[in-house]
């Protein structure tokens, strides 16, 4: 009983210590994250959730609804990572759920641990280092991503038919775009390093035709799979990202955040009318690991 009193006043100095020490590191990693009051407590009420059903679906149901706005991450330079979950495009909302499912798989409810996984997600090695290790692309994303383990790439030869050959060069053949390009010209070389270091023969996706197939066909896609949608024009491979959803119609539909509505919205037509009215090739299907 003697050695516990002793020991006690050391135990609990170094949790306090240790919870002081953690809680700097947090404040530390927090100055150079751009959000605001009411994103913060928001992931936290949504880590906090019980979750009903398919998690990443559950979280991307949440954001039903939230306005459509593009280029929230060109807000600091150098590059801060962004938090905004008030306003969404069709990339951001994809990080924003798989952010808050990777966090909340790994039973953890803290607002730094979700923009941890952000950055994990967004960035080229899943580490910050400036405007250049954002992966700018989808294929960027989906390769890094899969090489690090988040996501797996869907695959099945029967479906997935068509051949993929990428050849982004968007952002340096139009810098103008760019606000961190027309600011930092000298990068626009580099960029096209990089692009053409990703660019060439990828996997095959999924050509429109197939997408019409109902759900006791294409088994190997489930609801809350990413979607991205193959446009393989004017230096883009990949024009639109959502999620799949399969209807009481048995048909694929896309949950995203749409700048045609102007919000996040779980489509009403299937997604091969969308495709076929957006005049696509098709789709790849990637699922968070």
């Amino acid at each position: 009983m003697k050695t516990f009193f002793t020991a006690l006043p050391l135990l609990l100095f170094c949790l306090f210590f240790g919870q002081n020490a953690q809680a700097q590191q947090n404040s530390g990693y927090l100055r150079e994250v751009i959000y605001t009051p009411a994103d913060s407590a928001r992931v936290v009420e949504l880590l906090g959730m019980d979750i009903e059903g398919d998690t990443t679906l559950f979280y991307a149901r949440r954001f039903l609804g939230t306005p459509y706005v593009g280029h929230t991450l060109e807000v600091h330079d150098p590059e801060y990572l962004v938090i905004n979950l008030s306003g969404l495009d069709c990339m951001t909302l994809v990080e924003t759920v798989c952010a808050l499912v990777m966090t909340k798989r790994e039973g953890k409810t803290g607002f730094t641990d979700y923009c941890r996984n952000i950055e994990r997600l967004r960035y080229q090695n899943g580490q910050r280092r400036g405007y250049l290790s954002r992966l700018h692309y989808f294929t960027w994303w989906k390769k890094d991503n899969i090489a690090r383990k988040n996501i797996i790439e869907v695959q099945e030869p029967k479906y997935f038919t068509a051949p993929m050959m990428v050849g982004n060069q968007y952002m340096s053949a139009h810098p103008d775009k760019y606000e961190m390009l027309r600011r930092h010209p000298q990068w626009v070389s580099r960029i096209k390093i990089l692009e053409g270091n990703y660019n060439g023969r990828d996997s095959n996706y999924m050509p429109v035709e197939n997408v019409k197939l109902s759900q006791n066909v294409l088994t190997c896609i489930h609801s809350a799979d990413i979607i991205g949608i193959v446009q393989q024009a004017n230096g883009i491979d990949i024009s639109h990202l959502g999620f799949a959803v399969w209807g009481k119609d048995k048909k694929l539909h896309l949950l995203n955040a749409s700048s045609l509505h102007n919000k996040v919205v779980e489509e009403e037509m299937t997604l091969y009318d969308y495709l076929i009215k957006q005049k696509k090739k098709g789709i790849k299907v990637l699922r968070l690991r």
